[in-house]
C-alpha cells in the first residue's frame, strides 16, 4: 500500500518536471532557465529517493547525494558566469 502512494508521489513531481522542464526551454530571461534546471535537479533528486524506497536498494541514496552535489556545483558555476563573464578570474 505505501509503495503505491510513494509511486503516485514520483508520478506527481515527474509530471512537475516537465512543467519546469517548459520553463527551461521557454523562460522569458536566463535566470529563469537556470532557476528552471536547478529545480529540475532537486526534484530529480527527491524521485531517487523515492525509487531507493520502492526498490529498497540503498545504491540510490548514493546516487542521489552525489547528484545534488553536482547540481549545487553546476548551478554556482553557471550562477558567477552569467554575473561576471568569467568562471574564474586570473
Amino acid at each position: 500500500m505505501i509503495e503505491q502512494v510513494f509511486l503516485i508521489i514520483g508520478l506527481t513531481i515527474a509530471a512537475t518536471v516537465l512543467l519546469s522542464l517548459y520553463r527551461a526551454a521557454v523562460g522569458p530571461g536566463v535566470f529563469n532557465r537556470v532557476a528552471a534546471v536547478n529545480v529540475i535537479g532537486t526534484k530529480v533528486v527527491v524521485l531517487l529517493v523515492i525509487v531507493q524506497y520502492i526498490f529498497k536498494n540503498p545504491m540510490f541514496i548514493d546516487i542521489a547525494i552525489a547528484y545534488a552535489a553536482l547540481n549545487f556545483i553546476g548551478t554556482i558555476i553557471m550562477s558567477k558566469y552569467l554575473e561576471r563573464g568569467e568562471v574564474c578570474s586570473h
